[in-house]
């Protein structure tokens, strides 16, 4: 009894930090799903064309993303020491080199969408792909600076200003699609392309609430103090980079992962590449709360890192751990009970032109969601562990392990399964389950690895 008390204590605290952080990371879903769900009423090409432009994007997002990442056990490490100066030049030199990230991230997934004619992926959908994947890539540079923004205050454990940010920018996302996709109004039906227009103005909007907000708020005003005067500290831009670059390689192998997974079904048609969107956009509504909770990991284990309070740290650890095991067995049910009849959100059963391709995709992302069930677990720990890691700032050795378990063992099974046997996409996902639960094996041993390690200093 003991037992389970000293962990579920630390339940309602841990999702008093996390809810915020998932409602704003299912902000960014939610731009995505909103995407599918209208382009999806145009019929599978162009729910296949949004999958294929996101793909290029994920890429870049998850390289900003995870670099960002790095500044949240930073300040929560200088936080817990209340090193308020050394604080504001974590802030000053995050948003400098997100903003420098950002700028080449745009830039590469511009000119990366010209790939798409050479990768075998069928040409009605790449039609309509690449026009999407020009207005997302620009939207990139908001987006990584946002998360500079983002990041910090996390770590000072104020996760509510980056979830109004976002829910704000879906408002905006929702009306803007609504009229540049169908026309509506005076605006022209611009089908997909309106899509990503929508996209990248209401990310701008996003990034200026949040810098409206930091301006105004007294809790972070005093960071803008002095800004002319800011002066870069190699030492520091070396650290952030040192703990930035492997967490950027994390996301990025993790989402390559699934990116491949995302061109290896194009291989396969647009009905798999249409049911392949489908389960990957669901099955990351539940990442985004795992996501969540590793950024909670992040700051709290970052707390008592700076503490050096190894024994608290564990108990929080393991209390958020837990915590997600017990969210995904949620999630794993859902798409068990549900899976037949959540892929009817994204198209539309009264379109009688795509009715054969829309049942299509429908039999096989029911499917595609079973396997998805399989792995929430796998999942879920595997990022809430590398969030304890990186709070711990204990990056280089995590980041082999995730490439290990991605590409030396998940992508070569989703690769021969999927298009070397019968089982077409249902062997790439699971590629997918086996490379996540090698991942969460392995990074747990290395977390109970370095608290032993800890233990003994």
């Amino acid at each position: 009894m003991n037992f389970i008390i000293q962990y579920s204590k630390e339940f309602k605290y841990n999702l008093s930090l996390a809810l915020p952080v998932v409602f704003g990371l299912l902000g960014h879903t939610l731009v995505q799903l909103i995407d599918n769900i209208m382009v999806g009423q145009l019929g599978a090409t162009e729910l296949a064309a949004v999958s294929l432009g996101n793909s290029f994007f994920f890429i870049g997002m998850s390289l900003g993303i995870g670099f960002s990442t790095a500044i949240t056990p930073l300040v929560a490490e200088s936080d817990s020491l209340k090193k308020n100066n050394r604080l504001k030049q974590i802030f000053f030199h995050g948003i400098f080199l997100c903003s420098i990230l950002g700028t080449l991230m745009s830039i590469i997934t511009y000119f990366s969408r010209f790939l798409m004619n050479d990768m075998g992926q069928p040409d009605e959908v790449v039609f309509f792909a690449s026009p999407y994947l020009k207005w997302t890539s620009i939207s990139l540079f908001p987006l990584i600076l946002f998360q500079g923004f983002k990041q910090f205050s996390d770590g000072l454990s104020y996760t509510k200003p980056a979830m109004y940010a976002t829910l704000f920018s879906n408002v905006i996302n929702i009306f803007l699609n609504y009229f540049l996709i169908f026309g509506i109004w005076i605006f022209p039906k611009m089908g997909v392309e309106g899509a990503a227009i929508g996209t990248l103005i209401s990310r701008v909007f996003m990034l200026l609430y949040l810098i409206v907000y930091f301006k105004i708020n007294p809790n972070f005003k005093k960071y803008f103090d002095d800004f002319k005067k800011f002066i870069l500290e190699f030492n520091l831009i070396s650290k952030i980079v040192k703990l930035g670059t492997p967490s950027a390689l994390q996301m990025l192998f993790e989402v390559g992962f699934f990116t491949a997974a995302i061109w290896l079904s194009g291989f396969l048609g647009k009905v798999s590449q249409a049911a392949n969107q489908i389960a990957l956009n669901l099955s990351t509504i539940s990442y985004m709360v795992a996501m969540g909770l590793s950024v909670t990991a992040m700051i709290r284990v970052g707390n008592q890192f700076g503490k050096l309070n190894i024994v608290e740290l564990k108990r929080i650890a393991y209390s958020i751990f837990i915590l997600i095991f017990l969210f995904d067995i949620i999630f794993c049910l859902i798409f068990l009970f549900f899976n037949d009849s959540l892929p009817w959100i994204y198209l539309d059963s009264g379109n009688d032109i795509n009715i054969n391709d829309t049942l299509q995709v429908i039999k096989l992302a029911s499917t595609l969601l079973i396997v998805s069930a399989i792995f929430q677990v796998s999942d879920g720990v595997q990022i809430v562990v590398l969030g304890s890691l990186k709070g711990i700032q204990d990056v280089n050795i995590p980041t082999t392990i995730t490439f290990f378990s991605y590409w030396i063992i998940g992508f070569p099974l989703s690769y021969y399964l999927g298009l070397k046997t019968n089982l077409g996409s249902i062997g790439i996902w699971i590629g997918l389950l086996a490379g996540l639960t090698v991942s969460a094996v392995l990074l747990l041993a290395r977390f109970n690895y370095k608290l032993k390690k800890l233990s003994k200093q």
